[in-house]
């Protein structure tokens, strides 16, 4: 099981760091695990940047915390459903959190934060750390991380339904850098909103006619 994850000190303090600023207390973000980590997030364009609008000249390979979102292709319900106000993963859903579990055994400079994984949609904190880096090993960046998590959950999800090369995920993601404590307090607070809001998530398929 996952353990607990904190912003890492040495990345608050630096204003120029898309990470924690210093606050004078030390944020905990929660690792997904277990049954109550897969709660439900209604979708808020504040947050999720729903056109995928990228800071201009930022650079998302550096040191800091990222909030991302991944939508299923065609907002297909892919990963299971909720019933009587729980998440109920299936097989493609396990492979997700497999996958997302999986991504710090590629990355030595990744902790990962909260995560949820929805019927037709994946939300996640990113904590990109440089100086958690060994030896030589090749540094990656939000975007590089986020397609090894597509890819790999892709092909596996593809394996198991016995249908290679179908789209499984939306070609691009919405993305959101962590600033301060307050932001990853109110992310970390989103990301557990009861599931029984399903219904009212901008992204349930009954509300995308």
């Amino acid at each position: 099981m996952a353990g607990q994850v904190c912003i890492p000190t040495h990345l608050r303090g630096n204003k120029k760091l898309g990470g924690l600023q210093q606050s004078g207390r030390v944020t905990t973000i929660r690792a997904g695990h277990g049954p109550r980590p897969y709660v439900n997030m209604t979708y808020n364009p504040e947050i999720h940047h729903r056109r995928s609008i990228r800071l201009k000249d930022y650079d998302y390979a550096q040191a800091g915390a990222y909030f991302a979102t991944i939508c299923v292709w065609q907002r297909e319900c892919l990963f299971g459903d909720i019933r009587d106000g729980e998440m109920n993963i299936n097989e493609c859903g396990d492979i997700v959190r497999f996958t997302w579990n999986d991504l710090v055994n590629h990355n030595s400079n990744l902790l990962l934060g909260n995560f949820v994984i929805m019927p037709n949609h994946f939300h996640g904190i990113i904590v990109i750390d440089q100086e958690k880096s060994v030896g030589s090993a090749k540094v990656h960046g939000l975007q590089e991380i986020v397609r090894q998590f597509k890819t790999f959950s892709a092909k596996r999800i593809n394996a198991f339904r016995n249908a290679p090369g179908v789209p499984v995920w939306q070609r691009n993601y919405y993305e959101h850098v962590i600033r301060n404590d307050e932001d990853c307090n109110r992310i970390v607070s989103y990301i557990s909103i009861n599931p029984q809001k399903w219904a009212e998530d901008t992204l349930h398929p009954l509300n995308n006619p």
